[in-house]
C-alpha cells in the first residue's frame, strides 16, 4: 500500500485540489511539501500532533518537508476557528515560542542535508513593503471571494478586524514565496485551512502560471463532533512540563469507546492490517485497544521509558497498588489556604479535575470523588496543611488520578 492509500485507509485526507496529481506527488516522493504552525503558545499540542505526524509519514514515504514557523503570521493571528480575535503578542513571547517549537518539532522530523528543512516567515512577511504588496499580491485577490471564505463567515456577526482580514493574504503571500525559494508544490494542513490553502494555490498559478497543489487532513473531532485535545485544565500539551507524560497517557486512556480506533488508525504508527485486525475484536477487549493507543502515542511524543512508566504507573493504580510517584501533582501554597485550610471544592478546581466548583459539588454528590482511597461525601470537607504535606491523592472516578501536595 502506498502513502496516498495508507492516507485514505486511515481516515486522513478531508479535501485535495488535484486528486490524481497529488496522488502521483506523494506516491512517487515528489512533494516538496510545507505546513505552517503559528507560534500561539510555548508548546506544540495535541492538535499540531496530527499534522506532526503526516509530515513523518510523508517524510518516511520519501517526500521533503518544509516546516514553516509563522514568526510573522503570529504577529497577525489567524482568525479561522475563532469566535473572538487572538491576543497580540510581543515580539519576544513570538520568538521565544518558535523556538520552544523547534526543539518539540525534532522529536518527530528528521532535519538535515536533504532532509527536512525548517524556515520562519518573519524572514520575508516583516520585510514587505505595505504599497508594494497592495501592488503585487493584493490586485489578485478580490474581496467578494475573500468574504465567501468559511474561516470569515463566522466572524462576520461579532466583528472581524482589517488585522485578521489581512491573514489569508499572508498566508497565500507564504505559499508563494516558498514555491519561488524553496520550490515548494504542496501545501498540507487542517481542514479549517482550506480557503487560506486555496487562495495560496491561486496566487500561484495568478503570478507564476504554475501549478500547485492543496490537501487537508481531517481535524481530529469526538463521536459527539467536538475537537478532541482538550481536558479541564485546558490544551493536552507535547511539553512534559505544561502536560506530563502520565496526564498525556491518561487522556488517550480514557478517550470514549467510540473513538478510540479511530485514534488508533489516525495516530499511530501501527500498520494497517494490524489494525484491521483490532476491528474484529470483541467489544470487552475495548480497554486493550485504549491501553495500546495511550501507549503508542505517549511513546512518540514522550519516549518509550516515560510510555513505560505511565503505563505501570496507570496499572498500579487502576490495581489498588497506588503507587503515585509518576502522577500528575499540583502544589499548593499558603496563597491557596483560607484560615488554615482549602475546601474539597476549590483544592478540585485548583487541581484542574473540575472547570468549576459547581462541577464539583455534582461530582461529589454523585460520589464520583475519592481522596486517599476514601469516598467524598461532604461538599463542605476542608483538608489542613499538614494533610497537604502528607500528600493527597485524588481519583475522579475510575480512571482518573492526580495528588496535592503543599509545597
Amino acid at each position: 500500500m502506498k502513502i496516498f492509500e495508507e492516507l485514505q485507509a486511515r481516515g486522513l485526507i478531508a479535501q485535495v485540489t488535484d486528486n490524481e496529481e497529488i496522488r502521483d506527488l506523494i506516491n512517487n516522493g515528489g512533494a516538496r511539501f510545507y505546513i505552517g504552525f503559528d507560534p500561539t503558545a510555548d508548546s506544540l499540542h495535541v492538535g499540531h500532533f496530527m499534522a506532526l505526524c503526516l509530515m513523518k509519514r510523508l517524510q518516511m514515504a520519501g517526500n521533503k518537508p518544509v516546516v514553516l514557523i509563522g514568526g510573522g503570521t503570529g504577529y497577525i493571528g489567524d482568525p479561522s476557528g475563532r469566535t473572538d480575535m487572538r491576543s497580540m503578542m510581543t515580539p519576544e513571547i513570538i520568538q521565544h515560542n518558535c523556538d520552544c517549537f523547534k526543539k518539540q518539532m525534532e522529536r518527530f522530523i528528521t532535519f538535515g542535508d536533504d532532509a527536512a528543512i525548517m524556515v520562519n516567515n518573519a524572514d520575508w512577511l516583516l520585510k514587505l513593503n505595505y504599497i508594494e504588496l497592495l501592488r503585487d499580491v493584493g490586485a489578485c485577490f478580490t474581496v467578494n471571494n475573500m468574504l465567501r471564505a468559511e474561516c470569515y463567515k463566522q466572524r462576520m456577526e461579532k466583528g472581524l478586524s482589517f488585522l485578521e482580514f489581512n491573514y489569508m493574504i499572508m498566508q497565500a503571500y507564504d505559499f508563494y514565496h516558498l514555491h519561488q525559494h524553496y520550490g515548494c508544490n504542496m501545501q498540507f494542513g487542517g481542514d479549517d485551512q482550506w480557503s487560506n490553502m486555496l487562495a495560496g494555490t491561486e496566487l500561484i498559478r495568478k503570478k507564476t502560471g504554475e501549478d500547485a497543489y492543496a490537501m487537508t487532513i481531517t481535524l481530529l473531532m469526538n463521536s459527539e463532533g467536538k475537537k478532541m485535545g482538550k481536558t479541564a485544565k485546558g490544551a493536552v500539551w507535547l511539553d512534559p512540563n505544561k502536560t506530563s507524560p502520565f496526564e498525556f497517557y491518561q487522556y488517550w486512556r480514557n478517550v470514549d469507546d467510540a473513538d478510540v480506533m479511530k485514534c488508533i488508525r489516525m495516530l499511530t504508527f501501527i500498520p494497517i492490517e494490524e489494525i484491521d485486525e483490532m476491528e474484529k475484536w470483541e467489544d470487552n477487549r475495548i480497554n486493550e485497544k485504549k491501553e495500546i493507543l495511550a501507549y503508542e502515542l505517549t511513546s512518540l511524543v514522550h519516549g518509550k521509558d516515560e510510555a513505560d512508566k505511565a503505563k505501570a504507573a496507570a496499572y498500579a493504580l487502576f490495581s489498588g497498588n497506588g503507587d503515585s510517584s509518576n502522577m500528575p501533582t499540583t502544589e499548593i501554597c499558603d496563597e491557596d489556604l483560607q484560615d488554615g485550610v482549602i475546601s474539597i471544592t476549590n483544592l478540585l478546581v485548583k487541581c484542574g479535575i473540575t472547570s468549576s466548583k459547581g462541577e464539583a459539588k455534582r461530582l461529589i454528590q454523585q460520589g464520583g470523588i475519592n481522596v486517599n482511597d476514601e469516598n467524598v461525601k461532604a461538599i463542605d470537607l476542608t483538608f489542613t496543611k499538614s494533610q497537604l504535606q502528607e500528600g493527597l491523592k485524588i481519583k475522579k472516578g475510575k480512571k482518573h488520578f492526580h495528588k496535592a501536595i503543599f509545597s
